[in-house]
């Protein structure tokens, strides 16, 4: 294919990507459990830690696990409408293709990549995230795997004006990098759902996200995946802000219903579930089990992203 064409294609498909994750009801899947996660996801799926033998093996056995989610025909872009992927997962391949091209081009669910390598020990209320060696280079690759857009993680626990100040400026800091790559970072900064001060940590964080938005250079927009909030309806000005792409919502721990019923109550902001979505997904399951159970969670998590009262 003449590389003009080929150029042509990609940009098309980034346009629809781009419409996609701007306009169609849906919600996220992240699956990005990575290294420190891992372990504790596979044996809550059925696989204990006396079935593999070093990282090689347990990283095969998750790979297994995340393609048979994506594989199954649940799993697709009618409700679904992006995934997030950890690296290794991004560099593997289902079906003879690579993973970002095989969720895009068969699934319709536009990829994104998971990019912190974890959490710093907590000082001060908040654990920023640890360095990000290769981080160009990680992006680079990203870029022409097809991935749309990368995510982030910090943690918040508690209201302390000056270190969640740091937490958003080292947000806005590496989603600067990433958009140089005409990638769009989504910015995680999860207030903990049992922080003794989560309304007044998520209105300081809200604040210092504004600020933060309002201070961004260029054009490019972002993304932000944050806590469900105490106060329902409490990040729509954040919603509405012209830099702001889409505003989604992490699981944190609740359990699928109660965290499906506190996202209803937020009108504009849709899920991005981890644990809520996979946690009744056991590997002992026949292929039929596996898909009628992801069924349900995907129809659950789609009406409280869509169906707002």
């Amino acid at each position: 294919m003449p590389l003009a064409l080929w150029g042509g294609q990609k940009i098309m498909s980034i346009d629809r990507m781009r419409a996609q994750l701007s306009e169609k009801p849906g919600f996220l899947a992240a699956l990005d459990q990575s290294g420190g996660s891992t372990p504790g996801a596979l044996r809550h799926y059925g696989i204990p830690d006396s079935a593999y033998s070093g990282d090689e093996e347990m990283f095969t056995l998750m790979h297994e696990m995340r393609v048979r989610i994506i594989t199954a025909p649940s799993f697709t872009g009618d409700k679904i409408i992006a995934a997030i992927l950890f690296e290794r997962t991004m560099d593997g391949l289902v079906e003879g293709k690579p993973v970002p091209s095989y969720l895009w081009q068969d699934r319709g669910v536009v990829p994104f990549l998971k990019i912190d390598k974890g959490l710093e020990p907590e000082a001060n209320g908040v654990s920023l995230m640890k360095p990000i060696p290769g981080l160009d280079d990680l992006l680079a690759r990203a870029v022409k795997l097809g991935v749309y857009g990368t995510k982030e993680r910090s943690v918040v626990n508690l209201a302390n004006p000056e270190a969640i100040a740091a937490i958003a400026s080292q947000q806005f800091d590496i989603a600067r990098q990433v958009a140089a790559h005409g990638l769009v970072p989504i910015l995680e900064p999860e207030v903990l759902i049992k922080s003794p001060d989560k309304a007044k940590a998520e209105a300081i964080l809200r604040d210092e996200l504004a600020k933060g938005l309002d201070a961004l250079p260029g054009d490019y927009q972002v993304m932000l995946k944050l806590t469900i909030p105490e106060k329902p309806d409490f990040y729509l000005d954040l919603m509405k802000h012209k830099r702001v792409q889409r505003v989604v919502a992490l699981s944190g721990g609740y359990p699928l219903d109660e965290a499906c019923e506190r996202l209803s109550a937020n009108h504009g902001m849709i899920a991005s579930f981890s644990r809520a979505l996979l946690g009744d997904l056991k590997v002992s399951m026949t292929d039929a089990e596996f898909d009628a159970t992801l069924a349900t969670a995907i129809d659950k998590i789609y009406r409280a992203s869509t169906i707002k009262h």
